[in-house]
Order: structure tokens, then C-alpha cells, then sequence
């Protein structure tokens, strides 16, 4: 579904949305966005983590930056672009990653 600035969330309800979410997701502020790290088993976890993630996004049309870094972990970063901020849109994407996490 398609989010627009009129869906943008404000920081108020980001906050209590996040308080809602399992540990490990943050606010960022330099990119308006929720992000968290997952820890996995080694690299190739990782990057199959990363397609199930893949997966996820293109069910729900909605994609977010993946970052493989130290070799077994990997951020995740959700922002709804075309609304320029946060909406619901990137809070029903953290809890199904965090459903196959």
C-alpha cells in the first residue's frame, strides 16, 4: 500500500509504537528511521536471513535498507520514503522480520 506525507507518523507515536516492539529496535535520527540488528549464526545465515527478509518486503511492497556487515550480522533499516518519515507501513514490517528472526 502506498503511504503519502499524510500517513507520516508523528515522533510521539513512533515512541509508543516502538515501545510495542519486541528488544532491539531504535529510532534513528540521522535517518528517520527504525533500525535493529539481528545477530546470526555465521555468514551464510545471514545472507539467508537477508532473502527471507527479501521476501517479506515484496509481499508487503515495501522494502527496506539491509546492511550484511561483521560478517553474521544484519541491520535492517525501515523509513517509508514516499511519506518521508516513519508510518505503519514500517512497524508491520519490523514485527514480521521479528516473527522469522
Amino acid at each position: 500500500m502506498e503511504r503519502g506525507p499524510n500517513d507520516k507518523l508523528s515522533a510521539e507515536e513512533v515512541t509508543a509504537s516502538l515501545s510495542k516492539l519486541p528488544t532491539g529496535w531504535e529510532f534513528s535520527e540521522k535517518d528517520n528511521a527504525i533500525e535493529k540488528d539481528f545477530t546470526r549464526h555465521d555468514f551464510i545465515d545471514s545472507v539467508n536471513f537477508i532473502q527471507s527478509i527479501a521476501e517479506l518486503a515484496e509481499e508487503a511492497d515495501h522494502h527496506p535498507d539491509l546492511l550484511l556487515h561483521d560478517y553474521k550480522k544484519v541491520r535492517v533499516i525501515l523509513t517509508t520514503h514516499s511519506a518521508g518519515g516513519i508510518t505503519q507501513n514500517d512497524f508491520d514490517l519490523a514485527k514480521a522480520i521479528d516473527l522469522i528472526a
